[in-house]
């Protein structure tokens, strides 16, 4: 009998890890992750023994050219899949499942995504609405944006991930001070200790509700659509407060965002995966902010299991071991929503109220991330973010008010620092 091909895995997700073990067989996973990310979370000791985990592979993944390296190194892997779960490794798994001949978006289309610049070229081509954006090298370049576009503006990277260096720019004297701020995007613990590549995009601000769409595509179709609602925290940095699922629009909003993703898929090639891809819709239309070829962070793929009682990871991870899939639903059967904890800039005194929220009424999940001693300097990324909520209920509003009401009894003190 023919021994079980691994997973190979690309980025460590712990949450994702989790969902996993006891779906698929133990030790099934070859985990390929940065040296230096290795090093800095104490992967190897964190895995020991990980019934999931068989093998972990400290591998520069994020370099141009290290899928070609990488499959030259091990060409009698033959894994079944090749999975990305974080943002800067999805061209290293696109090109790896072509070298393995397995699915995969192709490697063009993983490119384009993780260029928001690129993106917004091949898209306008395809007729999306996008905002006028430019490159940028200096303030001199925002300024001179502004000039030529009146009212406010974003200033973010192109080629980052959780909102990391993104601002809004509302007056021409704030500009200075944006581009200092936006240009330091230290990720800590999730990131090699390298220098990552510097690229700036300025773009005009629009205003509306913002969405996300969750697809999983096969052979470039869709076989599944949700549609998030977005929360953001008020304030300069457009960071996700909440998200709710589904979103509660009209069908017909749903279907045409579910549309527009699907011409996302076509216009840039994507073959095989899943898409995270946002959207505003201001005055009824919607624009394009940008497009992750990866799975939803923020707890999204939660809530999504639960609004549909469906297991959309496995789905993913089945499909993109050639496998077929039985119909997926079209529908949620409830709603879910995820609510993140906000708290004042300072050292951390006390973390309370956690039983209490825990007790809410259709709360599933209560995770706060720091504790006593922890420093928070502010909120200018989704990484500063102190932990969340989640919720279900027979509706998206509902779900939303139980995770509010879980998030409000959680009391973070804390002391000021000048």
């Amino acid at each position: 009998m023919r021994e079980q091909r691994p997973i190979l895995i690309v980025g460590f997700v712990t949450p994702v890890l989790m969902a996993l073990t006891g779906t698929e067989p133990g030790g099934s996973v070859i985990l390929v992750e940065e040296p230096d990310v290795i090093r800095k979370r104490d992967l190897r000791t964190r895995l020991a023994g990980s019934p999931l985990v068989g093998a972990l592979i400290g591998w520069e993944h994020a370099r141009p050219g290290s899928a070609d390296e990488f499959y030259v190194a091990h060409p009698d892997l033959d894994p079944a899949a090749v999975i990305p779960l974080i943002e800067y490794a999805t061209p290293f798994a696109a090109r790896l499942a072509e070298r393995y001949g397995l699915p995969g978006a192709t490697l063009g289309a993983a490119q384009i995504l993780r260029d928001k610049a690129m993106l917004r070229k091949v898209s306008a081509a395809a007729g999306l609405a996008n905002p006028e954006s430019a490159t940028v090298t200096s303030p001199e370049d925002v300024l001179a944006f502004l000039r030529a576009h009146p009212g406010p503006v974003v200033l973010k990277p192109a080629n980052r991930q959780a909102a990391v260096g993104t601002q809004i720019i509302r007056d021409p004297g704030e500009v200075e001070g944006a581009w200092a701020s936006c240009v330091e995007q230290d990720e800590g613990i999730f990131v090699p200790d390298r220098p990552m590549e510097l690229s700036m995009l300025v773009e005009r601000y629009v205003p509306g509700p913002e969405y996300s769409v969750e697809m999983l595509v096969r052979d470039g179709r869709q076989l599944f659509a949700n549609v998030t609602g977005k929360q953001l925290y008020p304030g300069p940095r457009p960071v996700e407060l909440a998200h709710i699922v589904p979103a509660d629009i009209p069908g017909d909003l749903t279907e045409e965002l579910a549309e527009l993703t699907c011409q996302v898929v076509e216009a840039v090639g994507f073959a095989d995966g899943i898409l995270h891809c946002e959207w505003i819709v201001s005055d009824g239309r919607p624009y394009l902010v940008e497009c992750a070829g990866r799975i939803a962070g923020d707890g999204i793929m939660e809530v999504i299991d639960r609004a549909y009682s469906m297991e959309l990871l496995r789905s993913y991870v089945a499909m993109m071991r050639g496998e077929m899939l039985p119909e997926l639903p079209r529908r949620a059967k409830g709603g879910a929503a995820v609510r993140f904890v906000p708290m004042e800039p300072g050292v951390i005194d006390a973390v309370l109220g956690l039983d209490q929220a825990r007790q809410v009424e259709g709360v599933f999940l209560v995770d706060i991330q720091v504790e006593p001693g922890h420093r928070f300097t502010g909120l200018r990324s989704s990484w500063d973010r102190t932990g969340l909520v989640m919720a279900v209920a027979d509706s998206p509003a509902e779900a939303l008010q139980r995770a509010e009401k879980a998030a409000g009894l959680i009391r973070i003190e804390v002391t000021p620092e000048p």
